[in-house]
Formats: structure tokens, C-alpha cells, sequence
């Protein structure tokens, strides 16, 4: 009798939180059924998780992804997986991006006591984020609000509201959809229009190291790759790279592909709330090909950029900040 043959399996590096586990492992799932091969889930702390700092003080763009990011080039794992609005948009010597799967829900939500939305919340209400974008545009909204910075994984965010010490917080409608709770604590979703949410939020990417990958890798990886998610997320993040911007500015970008035209907007906010600058553009892709797709998401993110700087920009925002918007919440 033959003894049956030992397959590898793909070994899939993630951040140890519920969100991260919950979201790596449906794409573990997927590549492995792509691959047709088992897979192993390898839980990595990074600083991120540990730190109670505040996030503007933490240092560094990424501190969510370096941890991961060293894991793979000693080859601890695999591939890992990131939200995609942690991670830094400048490349990492080694690894590349080999798959953005299907965008979710790129929206952020209120989670409120008593079923309160933005426009009902009192006046002097406690709202609690941990991101300077959502800062400000809380305070650009409803400059009444008292916002208070915290930190945390979901369930300890959503419990600062049921514990009565906040009025609310606002979290990301994919972290908590993936998380099976966006039913049962959303009490308001915010329009992308009115509250552009961060460059590839609602997106998760697949990181690996640069080089030739394993046959069924790279079969795993091109057939859960999503070319729409990929060029729209591109867009939004060139934003970023184009500002010099880390993914802790106070900046929304929205990308959507329409009628056959790519549409990107982003805004700049001060701090304080007090001003913001939008600048939209679109661009027609020559076919609905991957690689004319990206190109036509280069296109409209400089020119997004350039109107964006030439309005005032750097003077409006802190730009070339370099702390993390805060994990997937």
C-alpha cells in the first residue's frame, strides 16, 4: 500500500484580535480551497495590539503591519493578510501585494446608545474614535460633540457605550459585518458622499514575498484577486502616496467604477474641523482589463492630487503623518 501523499499547507500570518482572525481566516478558507490544499492560521502580535498609546503618538505608518511583514520574510508564514486602510502605501522591500480580495462595506457606522444617529446625538454628547480622520469630520458635522480618542478592539470600543461612558463611537461597517455584530450595534450608516471614509477601508489585502510562488499559490491568489476592488483601492490609496500622507491623515477618499468611468474623490480636512478641500475627477479606462483599469486609477489620482495641492492642502492638514489609522475598527 502507498502512503498517502503530505500536502503543505499554506500557512496564513495574521494579527491575533477576533476581527483579524474572523477576516484571515475566510481568506485562508478561499486560498486553500483555490489551492486545493490544507490550510494553517499563525497568530502574530504586533505592537499595535499591545500599545495603549495614543495612535498619533505610536510612530511610524504600519505599526499594525510590521510585525506581520517580518514574520513573512523569515518565513514564518506564507501570505499574510491586512486591511488594506493599515496598510502603507509605499512598497516594502521583499514582498508585494498578490491579491486584493472583493471590496465590503466601505462605510463607517455610529454605534449609539438608544438608537441615537449623528443628526439626533444631544448636544455635549461623548463620541469615541481613535482616528484623526474621523475627528475631524465629527467636528466638522457637529462641532457640539465632545470627542474623546480611545483605543481598543471592537468589543472593548463598543463596550465604553454600553457601559455608559460614551454616547457613541464610530467603527467600520466591514470589521463589524465580518464580525457577524453590524445588525446588532450599527445605529447610523454614514454616506460615503457626505463621510468619506480612509483610502481601502472595507479592503483587505494579500501580502507575499516578492519572487516565483508555489504553482497553487498563485493559482490561490489570481482567483480570489477582484480587479475592480484592486483598481478602486489603488485610486484611493495614490491619494495618500501622492500627498505624502500616512494612513492616519485626516483624509476620505471614495473610488467607484461607473458607466464606464472610473470616479475618485477625496477630502482633506483640518484637524479641528474647521475647513476641508475636495477634489474629484474621473477617467474612462480603455477596456475593463486589469492593467488598463490601474492605469486609468494612476490618471485620476494624480490629477485628484494635483488639484488637492494646488488648493492649499499642505496647509490644511498635517500631512506626512505617519501613525495608523488604528487596526480594522
Amino acid at each position: 500500500m502507498n502512503a498517502p501523499i503530505t500536502q503543505t499547507p499554506i500557512r496564513v500570518g495574521t494579527r491575533g484580535s477576533a476581527l483579524a482572525m474572523a477576516q484571515t481566516t475566510a481568506i485562508a478558507n478561499r486560498l486553500g480551497a483555490a489551492a486545493g490544499v490544507p490550510v494553517e492560521i499563525v497568530p502574530i502580535t504586533t505592537h499595535g495590539d499591545t500599545s495603549r498609546e495614543s495612535l498619533s503618538s505610536l510612530g511610524g505608518t504600519g505599526v499594525f503591519a510590521s510585525a506581520l511583514r517580518e514574520s513573512l520574510l523569515a518565513g514564518d508564514c506564507d501570505v499574510i493578510v491586512h486591511s488594506l486602510k493599515d496598510l502603507p502605501t509605499g512598497a516594502h522591500p521583499g514582498l508585494v501585494i498578490g491579491a486584493t480580495p472583493k471590496r465590503a462595506d466601505a462605510r463607517d457606522v455610529l454605534c449609539a446608545r438608544d438608537g441615537l444617529t449623528l443628526a439626533t446625538l444631544p448636544e455635549g454628547a461623548k463620541v469615541g474614535t481613535g482616528s484623526p480622520r474621523r475627528v475631524a469630520q465629527l467636528r466638522r458635522l457637529r462641532p457640539d460633540l465632545t470627542v474623546v480618542d480611545i483605543r481598543g478592539n471592537v468589543d472593548t470600543r463598543l463596550a465604553f457605550v454600553t457601559d455608559g461612558e460614551l454616547d457613541a463611537v464610530v467603527l467600520a461597517a466591514a470589521g463589524l459585518g465580518r464580525l457577524g455584530r453590524l445588525d446588532a450595534v450599527a445605529t447610523d450608516f454614514l454616506d460615503l458622499s457626505a463621510w468619506p471614509t480612509a483610502p481601502g477601508q472595507g479592503a483587505l489585502a494579500i501580502e507575499v514575498r516578492d519572487g516565483k510562488l508555489d504553482r497553487a499559490l498563485t493559482a490561490a491568489l489570481a482567483a480570489v484577486n477582484h480587479s475592480t476592488t484592486q483598481a478602486v483601492t489603488t485610486a484611493e490609496r495614490l491619494v495618500l502616496a501622492g500627498l505624502e500622507a500616512g494612513c492616519a491623515a485626516p483624509i476620505g477618499a471614495t473610488a467607484e467604477i461607473d458607466d464606464g468611468l472610473l470616479f475618485l474623490t477625496a477630502t482633506v480636512y483640518r484637524p479641528d474641523g474647521t475647513e476641508q478641500l475636495t477634489a474629484s475627477h474621473a477617467a474612462t479606462p480603455e477596456s475593463h482589463g486589469l492593467a488598463d483599469l490601474l492605469e486609468a486609477a494612476r490618471d485620476v489620482a494624480e490629477r485628484v492630487v494635483a488639484e488637492l495641492l494646488a488648493k492649499g492642502a499642505a496647509n490644511l492638514a498635517p500631512l506626512g503623518m505617519t501613525s495608523s489609522e488604528g487596526g480594522t475598527s
